[in-house]
């Protein structure tokens, strides 16, 4: 019976129109639409890899291998299993033309099938077989626009890889497999394998990968592929990609980065949360002679909270369908703008994975912030009917309403635990969010309190001192203001210090203690003269090299590597692995013991500390790498400091000489130098070795910066529809306070007032709320931005002046342009008017 009499009620209500649920609606559209726009993104890309795999990877199938070619029984199983197929390698060079400029490049050398899928284009255009054939006795290669520009080449000129001359013949403008290349310090350039025969790039030991692009007949299940490959390569040492997912680091990147941006859009529902109660406390307080009135006619409290939950809802289900509207149709919408910017394809289209997960976070959010207020408007008293004031209200709803609240709560964040798969980044911003909220709700306290104190002590400036009184005062929007917009200048704040203390280890702190160069595939019999130029150099302060080869950690235990380190980066790939007689300089053990010099018994392997750790090794654990096709077998016997943050070298695994004898590698140094001598040392070395190539460290840095901005940027979006949120909800709260005002206004101008005086006292009050908000923000957001930078990234911190202070000035500029907006009402309202209608 109450719920028919309070679905009545509701309809009733409703008729009204929206008059009171602007920035309610408002607040539930954004937070929806930020939520369904990031997963429509998200799935959209998810869908381009899957339905563009083939293409992304080149072929059906991809057969990896590190450091060698396959042999011919390896190449004729590859050619028996599949219809086609192509061989690529990838490795890095310098690019070097005749008046001596050079450039390092990102070399890929194919053969006559490639590419398996797609094509290349070229500018002119031109088959690409054409372009490789080369003129005039030279063979030919295409070069990315960007390294054509940095060595000032025109087409039909000639350049250098290692001793091997080339003839450009067009400009690389897109390769089908061009979003598989990843972090690349150098521009592509293309050519034929067959023509770096007599180079000395490719020899035995050097760095370089290779790469079997696989066509398969259709309808070959991808899965039993994987399974025959393993038994007939088995040892190879190969790695197996195919179609299913072409590209997983790229889609591991796109799945975290949404993840992470789901979760700054909870931020944005939090903040929309607190507008969403606001708005409906400001409501329900102008419908409180209403429920009175009911409450005499004998409605019980049942029905009066059926009542307004009916009509929450209904607006609610209204908000929530208009913003997955938005946030589906926004993305669709722009996708000719940008989706040719993408650095990997993306189908989009509505996908109702996204619509649900931002509806349930809604539904759940708004059901968390309207119970408390709806629970207090059902105990209204028929009393308050003859009061100016909502009386018989209790601070807290019953248990029942505490109860559902704590079970909402976990509901949504078991929900944000499984759509973002992260349950640690997931509590951690949980918590963020709950802290800064906390922290915020007892900083408006203070503030209030604060402002109470004072007010009496400034009487002689009756602006600053009303602006007091409106900020400590009964009926205060102070906690609104200070939740919703010093939640979303602390997310900025964080993102704004963490971003900057990244960009200052980058820029100031690391090239400090980073070599200048790293020298790639030297050979054994080029260090001696190697060395002899650098060590005789007195712009060289320090040297370090060291053999390197490169091998997969097949099995640790005699387990799969991957079942026992899931995810974790050393099992992925291949990894850098050198040997070492005695125990290398500025190298510290943890634990065990060294094998000492001359030792030729069984192999054994000394493993970094820190990553041992993470995997969970302890000494005595048997490590089996693949090398060069090889499985060696060695028990830890020792763990090592490895310090990876100062660019120089380290490595993971060290095994003792007499393990890797025979096997063919090359060495690689790292070179400080001061700047001055760099260019020197550049050209000296690639001249007396032209396979030895030169990695410029400073310039990856710089590419790892540009990388960061970029996260850094996408982040600081994200936040920004937390702070537009915020905003929203200040403009609801001078909206609801603006009756206040203007009869404080009224009064004001009665006794004597002006209007310039009462428009300095909204001016401050708008500007201490704001300034305050930004303050306790910006203690919020050095926190967090200090414990991801001394937790996560494992950097020093310094407080960002510059972003600080844009956040307090940020902070007062929003709040004074909201209070602004709603200063008309009290400046023009006539005294006699408004003092006659409140009684």
């Amino acid at each position: 019976m109450s719920l028919g009499i309070a679905a009545k009620l509701a309809r009733r209500e409703l008729r009204g129109g929206l008059r009171g649920f602007r920035i309610f609606l408002a607040c539930v559209i954004l937070g929806v639409a930020a939520i369904a726009a990031v997963g429509t993104i998200r799935e959209s890309i998810k869908a381009g890899l899957v339905t563009q795999g083939a293409a992304l990877l080149g072929g059906d199938a991809e057969l990896e291998l590190t450091y060698r070619f396959a042999t011919q029984a390896e190449r004729d199983w590859i050619d028996e299993f599949a219809i086609r197929t192509s061989e690529v390698a990838d490795f890095r060079s310098l690019a070097v033309i005749p008046e001596g400029a050079r450039e390092l490049t990102q070399v890929k050398a194919v053969d006559g099938a490639y590419p398996l899928v797609g094509a290349v284009e070229l500018l002119p255009e031109m088959p690409l077989a054409e372009a490789l054939t080369g003129a005039e006795g030279l063979p030919g290669a295409v070069m990315h626009g960007l390294l054509i520009q940095r060595l000032d080449l025109e087409i039909g000129d000639t350049f250098r890889l290692g001793t091997q001359e080339f003839r450009l013949m067009a400009e690389l403008v897109r390769e089908p497999d061009q979003s598989r290349a990843g972090f690349g310090l150098g521009p592509r350039t293309i050519v034929t394998t067959t023509a770096l025969e007599n180079s000395g790039l490719l020899t035995p030991g050097s760095l370089f990968k290779t790469k079997y692009r696989l066509d398969l007949p259709d309808g070959t299940d991808l899965s039993a592929a994987e399974d025959a490959a393993s038994t007939g390569l088995a040892g190879g040492g190969f790695r197996w990609l195919d179609a299913r997912n072409g590209t997983p680091r790229v889609a591991q990147f796109v799945e975290r980065l949404g993840a992470f941006l789901v979760l700054v859009g909870l931020s944005g529902l939090a903040v929309g949360g607190v507008g969403i109660s606001s708005a409906l406390r400001s409501y329900l307080a102008g419908k409180t002679r209403v429920i009175a009135t009911l409450r005499t006619l004998g409605a019980d409290q049942r029905t009066i909270f059926l009542t307004y939950f009916i009509q929450v809802g209904v607006l609610a289900l209204v908000g929530i369908v208009a913003g997955i509207a938005l946030g589906v149709g926004l993305p669709i919408a722009l996708a000719p703008l940008f989706a040719d910017r993408l650095p990997v394809p993306a189908v989009f289209a509505p996908y109702p994975g996204p619509m649900a997960e931002a509806a349930l976070y809604s539904i759940l959010s708004v059901l968390i912030f309207t119970l408390w207020p709806l629970a207090r408007a059902r105990d209204v008293r028929a009393a308050a009917l003859f009061r100016e004031a909502v009386t018989g209200t209790s601070r807290w709803p019953g248990w029942p309403y505490l109860l559902a609240t704590a079970f909402l709560i976990a509901a949504l964040l078991g929900s944000a635990i499984l759509f973002s798969g992260n349950l640690r980044l997931t509590l951690w911003t949980a918590g963020g969010i709950g802290g800064a909220l906390t922290v915020l709700a007892g900083a408006a306290w203070l503030v209030q309190r604060a402002a109470r104190a004072m007010r009496p002590r400034l009487r002689r400036r009756p602006a600053l001192s009303w602006a007091l009184a409106a900020i400590g005062g009964p009926g205060t929007t102070t906690g609104p203001v200070m939740l919703s917009l010093g939640l979303g200048l602390s997310v900025l704040a964080a993102v704004g210090q963490i971003d900057g203390n990244l960009r200052r280890a980058i820029a100031s702190d690391l090239p400090e203690r980073a070599p200048s160069y790293f020298f790639v595939d030297m050979q054994k019999d080029q260090m001696p003269g190697f060395l002899d130029r650098l060590e005789n150099d007195p712009g060289v302060s320090r040297i370090d090299s060291a053999p390197m080869l490169r091998g997969i950690i097949s099995h640790i235990n005699d387990r799969p590597a991957t079942e026992v380190a899931p995810g974790h980066w050393v099992v992925e790939g291949d990894r850098a692995v050198s040997y070492a007689d005695a125990l290398p300089a500025r190298t510290r053990l943890t634990a065990g013991t060294w094998w000492g010099e001359d030792y030729t018994g069984t192999p054994q392997l000394s493993f970094a500390a820190e990553e041992a750790m993470e995997i969970g090794l302890e000494l005595g654990d048997k490590i089996t790498l693949n090398i060069l096709g090889r499985d060696i077998t060695a028990p830890i016997t020792s763990f090592r400091e490895v310090d990876f943050s100062t660019a120089g070298m380290g490595f993971v695994m060290l095994m003792n000489p007499s393990a890797l004898a025979g096997a063919p590698h090359s060495f690689i140094a790292t070179v400080y130098a001061e700047a001055e001598a760099e260019a020197a040392i550049l050209n000296d070395i690639n001249d007396r070795f032209p396979n030895v190539t030169a990695i410029r460290v400073r310039d990856a840095i710089a590419q790892v910066s540009d990388l960061l901005a970029g996260l850094a940027s996408a982040t600081a979006w994200g936040a920004s529809v937390t702070l537009l949120t915020g905003f929203l909800v200040l403009i609801g709260a001078a909206a609801a306070d603006q009756r206040a005002r203007t009869y404080e206004a009224a009064i004001l101008k009665t006794l004597g007032a002006t209007r310039a005086r009462i428009l300095t006292s909204l001016v401050l009050r708008a500007a201490i709320l704001g300034a305050a908000a930004g303050m306790v923000a910006l203690g919020a957001g050095l926190a967090g931005g200090w414990a991801v930078s001394h937790y996560v990234m494992e950097t020093g911190f310094a407080v960002i002046w510059p972003s600080a202070i844009l956040i307090i000035l940020g902070g007062a500029l929003v709040t004074l342009l909201a209070g602004l907006g709603f200063a008309l009402g009290p400046l023009t309202a006539r005294p006699a008017r408004t003092l006659r209608a409140r009684e």
